[in-house]
């Protein structure tokens, strides 16, 4: 059984005049990766390792849940697999993850992240915000494998305000 959690990065500025991988969050995406995380902390879910894009806003909204998972840095890790807007990379990444991982976390971006949550969940997700989790399951033994699976939760901050 393998378990994917795809956390879109939180709200992010455009005011500044910086490349698209280092635009930073809003406040708003800062507080609202503090609520996410909070509510994800409840879950309890043991998760194995995580993986970030190296854009600044994935890399920030990691970094607040790790904190709040008091999650060990050794189990975390960039690739610029992440930093994908299609899916297509994603997807690859996905499937070429170590089969010892059970449970993962990743970091990224729209529209690869609702296109990802729609093609392999079974609930029709039309945009997954931001900050948006969305947590499936599949009953598989190797990542390389990954097919439809089920959409088993979704975390959206406009739930909890």
């Amino acid at each position: 059984m393998k378990t994917l959690i795809l956390v879109r990065h939180g709200k992010s500025s455009w005011q500044y005049n910086v490349s698209d991988r280092d635009r930073p969050l809003l406040p708003r995406g800062i507080n609202d990766g503090l609520l996410i995380s909070e509510k994800w902390a409840l879950e309890d879910v043991t998760v194995d390792f995580i993986y970030s894009s190296p854009a600044n806003r994935a890399l920030h909204s990691a970094t607040i849940f790790l904190r709040k998972m008091d999650f060990s840095l050794e189990q975390f890790q960039l690739s610029n697999s992440l930093y994908d807007f299609s899916g297509d990379s994603v997807l690859q990444f996905i499937k070429e993850l170590d089969n010892d991982l059970e449970t993962v976390m990743i970091f990224g971006h729209n529209h690869a992240f609702t296109h990802i949550a729609n093609s392999l969940g079974n609930t029709y997700i039309e945009n997954v915000p931001t900050t948006g989790l969305v947590q499936m399951q599949f009953g598989i033994e190797r990542w390389s494998d990954i097919d439809k699976g089920t959409t088993i939760r979704t975390l959206f901050a406009k739930q909890f305000r």
